[in-house]
């Protein structure tokens, strides 16, 4: 598969619609795989967590695919099993700076998702969504492609309404530890619409909430992988603050649905659109679960909530309902039980 550099390459007319190693990827309740036509699609972060399982369904659905990511969250080995096929292709580069491609669809996924990763280097990670976002809009436009942002949950702050939806403007900090993240996105997210309201760029957007599963880090610092690891390897779970802040989680195959559903949902759907699992767990109700998984005793540490913490977290899926006909179909207990089987193989695997 070619994607040639520049503008010389033709495109095809009129397909825009309107609109096993250690990474296995089972899932309890998968949904009918989309009937869109083949597409060349760019996938910005793809060969991270979320971006790898996306990339995967799109093969699966017959699409030609390109990954492009510069690897500072993400692994190769997540799409190792995909560099074989035909139709794929991995590309290192940073979207900071501009890409020359042909596509027709563009999921823009490309920064850094959990603390530990956006705080390495928060000047580079507000770099990422907004200059990223400058270039993939960009790119977008020269090619008509429809383009869709994989903005977060990040968006509402320490919420002061809950469940959050999508008329919810938040409560961010602007200054704090968190804000090269949460601004950044809500940046992006800004020039999103302004691009469609300006240029009239076929735009989505997606305000992504919790989401778990097979081929997370086990050193990314998000609370599933940690509890689970913690748990496998005997050591304490930590737990910030009392425990009883909540979180909703969202199973990597369900999120992949949604994703792929907005994409193809009609051209007046912009969003944002918020996906998760409206399920609402403490992080101390996570932890007894992860426990009688994996058949842990371990004990429970507590420490300091981090700054900014959001106290609740749980999305409102109404929008996602009506529009794409959405809702998530794996239950938080269905879905830890494959990401403890993906973790326990892969720490005794060294």
């Amino acid at each position: 598969m070619a994607f040639p550099e520049g503008g010389s390459a033709t495109r095809r007319v009129g397909v825009i619609q309107t609109e096993e190693t250690l990474n296995p990827n089972p899932n309890p309740r998968r949904l009918t795989p989309a009937t869109t036509a083949p597409q060349r699609v760019l996938v910005t972060g793809g060969s991270g967590f979320l971006g790898s399982h996306l990339s995967r369904r799109l093969l699966e659905q017959g699409h030609e695919v390109l990954v492009v990511d510069n690897f500072y969250s993400s692994t190769r080995h997540n799409v190792r099993d995909l560099l074989g096929e035909p139709r794929f292709e991995l590309m290192r580069h940073d979207v900071t700076f501009p890409l020359y491609v042909e596509v027709d669809q563009i999921y823009h996924l490309a920064c850094p998702a959990s603390p530990v990763f956006y705080q390495r280097d928060p000047v580079q990670t507000t770099k990422t969504c907004v200059h990223g976002s400058i270039n993939m809009l960009g790119l977008a436009k020269r090619l008509g492609a429809r383009i869709l942002l994989s903005s977060t949950s990040e968006i509402y702050g320490d919420p002061t309404v809950h469940p959050q939806s999508e008329t919810y403007w938040g409560n961010v900090n602007p200054v704090g530890v968190r804000s090269c993240y949460d601004e950044g996105k809500r940046c992006a997210e800004t020039l999103f619409f302004d691009y469609y309201r300006q240029h009239k760029l076929p735009i989505k957007v997606a305000r992504i909430f919790n989401t778990y599963g097979p081929s997370m880090l086990a050193n990314d610092g998000r609370v599933v992988s940690s509890f689970i690891v913690q748990a496998l390897r005997g050591e304490p779970l930590t737990v910030y603050g009392d425990g009883s802040q909540t979180r909703s989680f969202c199973y990597v195959d369900d999120m992949v649905d949604g994703l792929i559903a907005l994409m193809n949902s009609d051209p007046e759907v912009t969003g944002p659109v918020n996906l998760g699992n409206p399920g609402e767990f403490t992080m101390l109700e996570l932890a007894k679960k992860v426990l009688a998984l994996t058949g842990g005793d371990s004990p429970v540490e507590y420490g300091p909530l981090p700054s900014d913490d959001p106290v609740r977290r749980r999305p409102d899926i109404s929008r996602a309902r009506e529009l794409l006909s959405w809702q998530p179909r794996v239950t938080l207990d269905e879905g830890l039980v494959p990401t403890v089987e993906y973790f326990r193989r892969a720490l005794s695997a060294g």
